[in-house]
């Protein structure tokens, strides 16, 4: 009793103590952890204008985009495609809101119907967009598909937004429109015109090896500048490749493998318990079934004339007999034995027509509700009616063909080589004659064939053929594993270029990769290299081995660059030939003596030329290009001037003007005006959303996640 009066007694202080010490834990696990800030990091791939991105919804988006894109696209793709779409989205909302602009139900039905009306799933009896039936739809889905009924949420709200961001982009439109006095400006820029006469130093009288430009002008340029000399976050590469390509002695193997396969051998029979003979390829009668079972590439039943047989052993296998072998020859990365098992002469082109009959079933028919049989009946009853009657067939394709391509046509299907068409309809035509008329049926359904015209009869023939691919071995893969692995380590302790040089590798350099880049040339997809030179513990001067689809790539990251403004030698490609041109103007200038055009020709080695009807809408000047400063000061000049040198596009130059020419008056510009507003109006949608997205604070973490 005494105990538990004292624990009584110190109750409050007992709370206190457990409390400090759960709340010490909680702490300890929010700093272990990174806090609710990290928590936020690792679940928030962006932030626009203070909106997060959740990275779960994003990655969803993602994923349902590869799926629309198919197998020709790449992750980086889809995840570049969700994130334009998300940073529109978000940019156009904040404006929509801000100017109350909205879309009711009734709207979006209707643009709902606008843009299912050929879907069949929504249309009645008669073809018509039946809103019951999309309604039925969308209840069908909510009860049964919860991603179904989530992707319909995902487009009516892109129908909404579409509307929305039209409804917003006309408005801009509406005030981007042209006046008449803009009309009648640009119709004057087409129209007026200005004759010269003119002495042109071009700059390539100074070569470029005569001019100098320092670092420290090239600095001076882009600190005036900086806007046009922003930089993104880059990284640099160098790599080798280690290819795993079989040996000499691979090769010798595989050869000798395919040549075993020509002989008989014996074998045991675990069965019978006796030895039995298992007739080579030499010798076996059912070739394909031993093709199939023996070689990678399986056998082709078709008929070849010497032009498709392999260049390498053509001329031979073409002259062989009919049973005849040859091999093992090598073909590209094969090693192959062939035998001939057929010959006959047929040509090597048909000219035919058709008329395909499909039957309830096939993806050929579209409305047609007949059967198979039916179908049948059908065929044969149309080579019954077009027999000796041509414009019939012509007649009946339009009417029965199920092949829209040529249906037509009168069902031609012009002129194919063999093998073009699938089995059955490619041997009706090429081992028939012309004028044949016959029916075949094929996995598109019954064709009414008519061969029209046969090209170039010549042999062909039918050749049998085992091959199987020329592979590194299990020995020369751990050989070059050990060679790659040999290499890393050296490369470590030494320069790299040098022990490339040593080991006789050519190195690749990759300059100014950016952190969403996906494609490394020379390599191609190769996301996690470029997430390796991008991470935080990557240095420059690390070396990594990455797998290849044929080998290994050993990369060494070579530099680093943070966001910012360009160095001086990063922008010396782009800034260098300004100022050299700079340099070369003032350097003409100062040839520039007397003051006509005569006396400034004559001191300077050029000739006075002359330059007829130019306008201002194309400041072209014939003999030396496209000038539109030149052209511009022109307009400017009264007529008889000299004008001071004009630095242009091609040299430095000296004008008279001799002539000019105002337009006609129009008695109206509206034409102009109107020309112009629709130029303006259809740079609205991109400049907008262009603009909107510079304007736009984004965090962008995708490069943390992909």
């Amino acid at each position: 009793m005494a105990v538990l009066n004292k624990i009584r007694q110190r109750s409050v202080f007992l709370i206190v103590i457990i409390a400090l010490a759960l709340f010490s834990f909680v702490l300890a696990d929010l700093f272990r952890n990174g806090g609710a800030m990290s928590q936020k990091a690792e679940n928030t791939i962006a932030t626009i204008n203070g909106k997060d991105i959740d990275r779960t919804d994003f990655a969803r988006k993602v994923e349902e985009a590869s799926r629309n894109f198919g197998g020709g696209s790449s992750s980086i793709q889809a995840v570049n495609y969700v994130w334009n779409q998300e940073v529109r989205q978000v940019v156009f909302e904040e404006q929509f809101d801000e100017l109350g602009i909205q879309v009711g139900e009734d709207q979006v039905n209707e643009l709902l119907a606008e843009s299912l009306a050929n879907n069949p799933t929504f249309q009645n009896e008669a073809g018509i967009f039946d809103k019951a039936k999309m309604q039925e739809y969308v209840a069908n889905i909510k009860a049964t598909s919860p991603d179904a009924y989530r992707q319909w949420l995902n487009y009516e709200s892109s129908i909404s937004g579409s509307a929305r961001e039209e409804t917003y982009l006309n408005m801009i439109k509406a005030g981007v429109g042209s006046t008449l006095k803009e009309g009648e400006l640009a119709y004057k820029m087409e129209n007026d015109n200005v004759d010269i006469k003119y002495v042109q130093l071009p700059f390539s009288t100074i070569q470029d090896s005569e001019v100098t430009v320092s670092d420290a002008e090239i600095q001076s340029y882009i600190d005036k500048h900086k806007d046009q000399f922003k930089s993104e976050a880059s990284r640099s590469i160098s790599y080798v490749i280690f290819e795993e390509k079989p040996s000499k002695e691979d090769e010798d193997e595989v050869e000798k493998d395919v040549a075993a396969l020509l002989n008989d051998r014996v074998e045991f029979n675990q069965n019978t318990k006796t030895t039995d003979s298992v007739p080579g390829f030499a010798n076996v009668e059912d070739v394909e079934e031993y093709i199939n079972q023996n070689s990678v590439l399986k056998y082709d039943d078709r008929f070849k004339f010497k032009k498709d047989l392999p260049s390498v052993a053509a001329d031979t296998i073409y002259n062989l007999p009919i049973g005849g072998v040859f091999g093992p020859y090598k073909d590209g990365e094969y090693f192959k034995v062939s035998k001939v098992i057929a010959q006959k002469q047929i040509p090597d082109s048909v000219k035919a027509s058709h008329i395909l009959v499909a039957w309830n079933g096939l993806r050929t028919a579209v409305d047609v509700s007949r059967t198979k049989e039916e179908a049948k009946t059908l065929a044969d009853s149309i080579v019954d009616a077009v027999k000796g009657n041509t414009e019939k067939f012509t007649e009946l394709a339009a009417k029965f063909s199920a092949d829209n391509s040529n249906k037509d046509k009168g069902g031609d299907l012009g002129y194919f080589v063999p093998g073009t068409m699938v089995p059955a309809f490619n041997d009706y035509c090429f081992e028939n004659k012309t004028g044949d008329l016959g029916v075949v049926e094929t996995q598109f359904g019954y064709h009414v064939i008519r061969i029209d015209e046969q090209k170039n009869e010549q042999k062909a023939i039918k050749v049998a053929t085992v091959a199987q691919k020329i592979e590194p071995s299990d020995k020369t893969i751990n050989a070059i594993f050990a060679e790659t692995t040999k290499f890393q380590i050296a490369a470590k302790d030494k320069d790299f270029e040098e022990v490339s040089k040593e080991n006789n590798l050519a190195v690749r350099p990759v300059n100014k990769i950016k952190e969403l880049d996906e494609n490394i040339p020379g390599l191609g997809a190769k996301r996690a290299i470029v997430q390796w030179a991008f991470n935080e513990d990557s240095k420059v001067g690390d070396i990594k081995r990455f797998d290849i689809p044929n080998g290994y790539a050993v990369v060494q990251l070579t530099a680093k660059e943070v966001k910012g403004i360009m160095s001086a030698s990063e922008a010396s490609s782009t800034v260098k030939p300004i100022l050299v041109k700079e340099k070369k103007a003032d350097m003409l200038k100062g040839k520039i003596t007397g003051s006509s055009l005569d006396a400034i020709a004559s001191g300077a080695g050029q000739t006075v030329k002359t330059a007829s009807a130019l306008n201002m809408k194309t400041p072209t000047i014939s003999g030396a290009g496209t000038e539109p400063k030149v052209v511009g000061t022109a307009f400017a000049k009264e007529i008889g001037g000299v004008s001071s040198p004009i630095v242009g596009n091609n040299g430095v130059y000296v004008i008279e003007v001799t002539k000019k020419t105002p337009a006609a008056g129009l008695d109206t510009y509206i034409s102009y005006a109107s020309q112009a507003s629709k130029s303006q109006a259809g740079l609205v949608n991109t400049k907008v959303f262009d603009a909107l997205k510079e304007a736009a604070e984004i965090e962008d973490n995708r490069a943390n996640f992909y």
